[in-house]
């Protein structure tokens, strides 16, 4: 995971003064020098920040296991549990982008809530002209306000960190909380979709998956399996075992993809107890083995 001194280091060869993890940090950045001919390569990688750009022109973006094509423009929210590359990028003409980390937001609210920041949510926006230049009103507003002396500032940015994320989450809109929110089934639910997603990703510094059954989640939760069946079932219209299972092939697809990783290392990390069940698993998700799909990814 690249963090905030290796990304600072690696884009302009220095590290600012004020990087002090108690507090929180923010910066906002032009794209310009570091796109077209000139781009440096970007790592496919997770980051320890989360990141706001927008981007003007063309390119080819990794999440996770989806490739998605900008054609024109673009408003893309990445965070640190999803790594993420942009590719084909002699397209872009310009762009702008804010970084920040947790503590920026400590005792402001979980970042995380938020769709745009959520594993299971949409990151990636195409945006029209006329949205091009309301995104762009609101960095523009940032870059004043970070180069103003005035006293409050951070708390102002926040504000307008948070516009951004409400302007992305309103492109893509949700169903409302409603009473069935505060439904036991909601809440289980909620607490089941954390837990399995803390496990992720798999990488060098998580190496292993604990949690593969639903039972095994159930026990963590301190309720029956069969309660957590119903819960499942009832707000998201899957079973526990099929939640569990598209979230492991999703992870499977990331790690045939861009690990250096051998195929049975892989299924040992995702606690298969063989080989041949990985393998059986993946075709039978997939409709293709992982050795054909890894090769079909290079």
């Amino acid at each position: 995971m690249e963090t905030l001194e290796e990304f600072y280091k690696r884009k302009f060869d220095w590290i600012p003064d004020n990087l002090r993890k108690d507090i929180g940090h923010f910066n906002i950045f032009k794209l310009d020098p570091f796109i077209g001919k000139n781009a440096r390569p970007i790592p496919y990688a997770r980051r320890d920040f989360y990141k706001i750009m927008l981007v003007i022109g063309g390119g080819t973006v990794n999440y996770a296991d989806r490739v998605i094509q900008v054609k024109k423009q673009a408003l893309s929210f990445s965070n640190p549990q999803i790594p993420y590359k942009w590719e084909n990028t002699n397209d872009i003409i310009s762009g702008v982008y804010c970084i920040f980390d947790r503590e920026f937001f400590s005792g402001y609210g979980n970042i995380d809530a938020f769709q745009v920041f959520q594993p299971q949510g949409e990151h990636l926006f195409e945006l029209s002209d006329s949205q091009v230049e309301k995104v762009s009103s609101m960095f523009k507003k940032m870059f004043e306000e970070i180069n103003s002396d005035y006293a409050f500032k951070y708390d102002a940015l926040r504000n307008q960190v948070m516009e951004l994320v409400h302007y992305g989450m309103k492109m893509n809109p949700v169903r409302q909380s409603g009473p069935e929110s505060r439904h036991a089934s909601y809440r289980i639910s909620k607490l089941f979709l954390e837990l399995l997603e803390r496990q992720f990703p798999i990488d060098e510094n998580h190496r292993q998956l604990q949690l593969r059954t639903p039972s095994q989640f159930a026990d963590q939760l301190n309720i029956h399996v069969n309660h957590l069946n119903r819960a499942l079932k009832k707000t998201t219209e899957k079973t526990t075992s099929q939640i569990i299972a598209d979230r492991i092939v999703k992870e499977s697809k990331i790690l045939l993809k861009r690990s250096q990783w051998s195929i049975s290392e892989i299924s040992d990390a995702l606690d298969f107890k063989e080989g041949t069940h990985f393998s059986n698993f993946f075709r039978k998700h997939v409709k293709i083995s992982p050795s054909k799909f890894r090769d079909s990814s290079t």
